[in-house]
């Protein structure tokens, strides 16, 4: 086990240099997500669907969530709650007051009302095409979607640069592979 921490340790860290090149070089990349997201996935029926605030040189996810609004869709934001707990969500809408959480991460204020997603946009480091994706190490998606997992069938969703891509990346029996990856140049539905 500590040897698996150990290469993804590596590995974080050359996932964090393609990102930050793929940010450099992206044009319109969150564009590219609006227009690959409906084209490969959309959901029947007004869903709530969880973003993330971006950090660093992540991919920006807020303007796909912004169109699925006006689709008629619910937005939500994660919450950390605590270290080793799953994220909880809560109602976002563009120009919503925010508040800084652990980490420095814009959440919505505690008023928010907390709901369960039904599609969850997922930050990632690196992906590969069996639907693993390397995090950041702190466990919070895989606890999370472990837990929905278990009441219900959300879809998982990683949000990401096409250059994050890797052959494989390094898997646990507790890493929960994602349903889909959409990036600014395709989508990839997983086991299709």
């Amino acid at each position: 086990m500590s040897e698996l921490i150990e290469i993804k340790k590596v590995l974080r860290a050359q996932a964090t240099r393609t990102r930050d090149m793929a940010a450099r070089e992206a044009t319109d990349a969150s564009d590219g997500l609006i227009w690959n997201f409906p084209a490969s996935f959309v959901p029947e029926e007004p869903s709530v669907i969880s973003g993330f605030s971006p950090i660093g040189s992540e991919i920006d996810p807020l303007p796909l969530l912004a169109d699925l609004r006006e689709k008629g869709h619910d937005s939500a934001l994660p919450i950390v709650v605590a270290k080793g707990e799953p994220l909880i969500f809560r109602l976002w809408s563009p120009g919503d007051e925010m508040a800084s959480g652990p980490f420095g991460v814009q959440e919505p204020l505690p008023s928010a009302r907390e709901v369960v997603p039904d599609i969850l946009l997922v930050p990632l480091l690196a992906f590969d095409r069996r639907g693993y994706r390397l995090g950041y190490g702190g466990g919070f998606y895989d606890r999370t979607l472990e837990r929905l997992r278990a009441n219900s069938h959300p879809v998982a969703v990683g949000i990401t640069f096409a250059q994050q891509e890797v052959d494989a990346v390094p898997a646990a029996a507790y890493d929960q592979p994602l349903d889909w990856i959409v990036t600014e140049r395709e989508a990839i539905e997983i086991g299709a």
